[in-house]
């Protein structure tokens, strides 16, 4: 296997150019750097467009592994010098690996309360950080995935597919505008919980969430608009006992989804 050795090599080249949104956006890649994030893209069923590895940086036992996998499994792998690596590294002391990934094809209408039974919905998410742990945070009430309403920030992110810990590769994560989620959750008959600072009712005081369910949340700046509120069937407050009259969005999905967690129709 021939080693890249120049920053100015197209792969190299198109690898830096993942780091902007609108590159992503015309090329359907995105990136996914470390020992742990390549795992999980190689377990699941996640298209890898090619992975790139530093020898000189290897020192974890299951990133080799990992490598003589993806030769054995034919992927396309590339062996490149530690100063090409670092060059499309995003942070200081990189583990020496990482993979370029096509960004999946679903698309809302291949999702219904057989596949997505509960779910989130966020609002013009203005944080990829949020993004990816509240992705993280759905696996882990084994959640279905995510909706993204309206924009706001890119879910391929590298910051969001970091926060994500993996989770981007076994949630579906479908951007949407709110009028096709209203339709489509109409059809479905799903129940919307949205949260809010206008909530009527206090989440401890909520006794049961009925399937199939998505929780509705408002962006980090605005939360739920007035239009938003008016698709929900319950608005939940969380309380705020202290100086502060709001919390972060990841943290308030967190709270919700493990209510939800314990009290949902099973």
């Amino acid at each position: 296997m021939a080693t890249i050795t120049s920053r100015t090599n197209p792969k190299i080249k198109l690898v830096r150019a993942l780091y902007k949104r609108k590159f992503r956006q015309q090329n359907r890649l995105f990136i996914s750097e470390g020992i742990h994030l390549l795992g999980e893209a190689m377990a699941s069923d996640a298209r890898i467009h090619s992975i790139y590895f530093s020898p000189d940086l290897l020192t974890s036992d299951y990133a080799h592994s990992l490598v003589d996998t993806a030769s054995n499994a034919k992927l396309p792998l590339f062996a490149v010098t530690a100063d090409v690596f670092q060059s499309i590294a995003s942070k200081e002391n990189p583990q020496g690996i990482m993979v370029v990934v096509h960004q999946p094809t679903a698309v809302l209408d291949d999702l219904g309360p057989e596949n997505f039974a509960i779910g989130v919905a966020l609002v013009s998410p203005q944080g990829p950080g949020n993004i990816g742990t509240i992705l993280r945070t759905i696996d882990a009430v084994a959640g279905a995935g995510l909706l993204i309403l309206g924009g706001g920030a890119d879910p391929f992110h590298p910051g969001s597919i970091r926060a994500s810990m993996g989770a981007i590769f076994w949630k579906p994560v479908i951007q949407t505008s709110a009028d096709q989620f209203f339709t489509w959750s109409s059809k479905h008959h799903y129940h919307i919980y949205g949260t809010s600072a206008q909530g009527s009712t206090d989440y401890r005081l909520v006794n049961e969430y009925q399937q199939p369910l998505i929780l509705l949340m408002g962006s980090e700046r605005e939360g739920l608009q007035q239009s938003h509120r008016a698709m929900c069937e319950l608005l939940i407050r969380l309380p705020m006992s202290g100086r502060s009259t709001s919390i972060n969005l990841a943290v308030a999905a967190g709270v919700m989804l493990y209510d939800i967690l314990e009290k949902t129709n099973q």
